[in-house]
């Protein structure tokens, strides 16, 4: 397959692009779909010739993404016995569900068929299918009688790359591609480590609490597949070292994808020599690739339409647009759960919609667990006052970028008035490096004025360039549609059971 791959022409050139991304436009006249009566001045965000209609319509959606050439669909499509992501992928090319391309997509492409066609081949080794016999091989006694590692036979993959290149899409279209007897588990970091942290407090009194938690884990899933693996604190960077040795030890396969290389995984965190041997183990257990396009397609879209306004003024309208969704529920203030007994108190909430300042959101101690609790209950937020990030407010702005990532991660819609476009929000967030970079002090630019207007973090800045391209697809009209789209169905099954009941 890899030399079949090699010997392919140059893939089709460019990728078509829509006139419209993340436009700023005067709007001292309002919008057509805003309401004649709407007076408002700044700037907002919109799609230029699309009404708000569209932003409501029931359409299928398509993503848009790198894909093989035709010359690739014919030669994949000839291996008819063969199946996994490669053969997929050119399925929907061929039909049309996945338009454009580039070549990094069809390297990583070969790297994910060559994982998927050693683990059917080693399905019975890996115990991998969840109906099979297995034997008794986890838990803690059973882990202190075994004197010798069973690491897997077939070593995992970790994907890395820019922001936008399709990581995600790929990982996905690897997963859903296995059989579904397998033990397998697709799941974002941060979640998989709320997990991880409950699992621990269940268990806490153990001599090995980390022991049992990979024996659960490993019981329930071999092949462990983590979405945007990254490494910020440094209670996860300890529980990591040791928990991924007990996973590995009981034949874990781990599947990952990265805006980071290996080696720079938790790079300046502290206490990170302690931090080191999982990179280790990481590299030998994975084979590390990476996904070499710079171009990041999220901000290929056709444009912006939903409703990222520019301007503190524009609350008044915020709040009327929400109560325009929520319809005829009424808005109350509601308690969510989260995880470990915990609850989130939500100020307005109806109908799937809520309502936060961004203050009551991102400037409070509130972390992933809350914001995933938030998004399982609602699909909607409306998030009004995002401020210009600096060093005065960079704990609100982890916040808000682990805010986006969960909401990006549940397809939730968002809604929003903030202080400068996506880009602006993250000017003065520089990374070491950047910093380095930056003209040297002068009299008229004393480091009193860098303290108040730079914020160096090397996290953030790493991550500013992720929650850019998320916060442009967000507003995109094709996730719009797609939003809208999965409202209609999960409307249509509730009204359906409601009639067979």
């Amino acid at each position: 397959m890899r030399n079949v791959l090699r010997s392919l022409r140059q893939l089709q050139p460019a990728l078509q692009r829509q006139d419209c991304v993340l436009i700023g436009v005067n709007v001292s006249e309002p919008p057509c779909h805003f309401g004649k009566s709407c007076h408002i001045h700044r700037s907002a965000y919109r799609v230029v010739d699309h009404s708000e209609t569209n932003f409501l319509k029931n359409h299928s959606f398509k993503t848009t993404t790198r894909a093989l050439s035709i010359d690739a669909v014919k030669l994949t499509n000839r291996e008819t016995s063969k199946a996994g992501p490669l053969i997929e992928y050119g399925r929907r090319i061929a039909s049309g569900e996945l338009v454009e391309g580039d070549a990094c997509q069809v390297d990583t492409l070969t790297e994910l068929q060559r994982l998927y066609d050693e683990l059917v081949e080693s399905v019975d080794t890996c115990q991998l299918d969840r109906n099979s016999e297995k034997p008794v091989r986890s838990g803690w006694l059973w882990s202190r009688l075994l004197s010798h590692p069973s690491y897997s036979p077939v070593k995992g993959l970790y994907l890395y790359g820019g922001v936008g290149t399709g990581k995600t899409m790929l990982m996905d279209l690897f997963f859903y591609q296995l059989p579904s007897n397998w033990r397998k588990k697709r799941i974002h970091f941060h979640d998989f480590m709320l997990n991880v942290h409950s699992m621990l407090q269940k268990h806490k009194g153990l001599s090995d609490p980390l022991d049992v938690v990979a024996a659960e884990i490993s019981d329930d899933a071999i092949l462990l597949c983590l979405d945007e693996f990254m490494v910020t604190d440094v209670a996860d960077a300890l529980v990591l070292n040791r928990l991924f040795r007990h996973l590995f030890n009981k034949g874990i396969i781990l599947v990952a994808t990265s805006n980071r290389a290996p080696d720079n995984l938790y790079e300046g965190g502290l206490q990170r020599d302690l931090f080191l041997p999982f990179i280790a183990a990481l590299k030998e257990r994975c084979v590390v690739h990476e996904i070499g396009s710079s171009t990041d397609y999220r901000k290929m879209t056709s444009g912006e339409q939903g409703f990222y306004l520019v301007g503190r003024d524009l609350s008044g309208f915020l709040k009327q647009k929400f109560h325009q969704l929520i319809g005829e529920g009424t808005a109350t203030t509601q308690e969510v759960e989260v995880v470990m007994g915990r609850a989130l108190h939500v100020p307005l909430g109806a109908n799937g919609c809520a309502y936060f300042s961004f203050e009551e959101l991102c400037d409070r101690p509130l972390g992933a667990a809350d914001y995933f609790g938030l998004f399982k209950k609602f699909h909607t937020l409306a998030l009004e006052g995002i401020p210009i990030f600096g060093l005065h407010n960079k704990s609100a702005a982890h916040r808000f970028v682990t805010l986006v990532d969960v909401m990006y991660e549940n397809k939730a819609r968002l809604l929003c008035t903030a202080d400068g476009s996506p880009q602006e929000l993250f000017e003065k967030i520089v990374t070491i490096s950047e910093a380095k970079h930056i003209a040297p002090r002068t009299s008229s630019r004393s480091r009193k004025n860098d303290d108040s207007s730079l914020c160096v973090d090397n996290e953030l800045g790493f991550a500013k360039d992720r929650t850019i391209s998320r916060l442009t697809e967000i507003n995109s009209r094709e996730y719009l549609e797609h939003h809208a789209a999965t409202l209609a169905e999960k409307k249509e099954r509730v009204d359906q059971n409601v009639l067979e009941a």
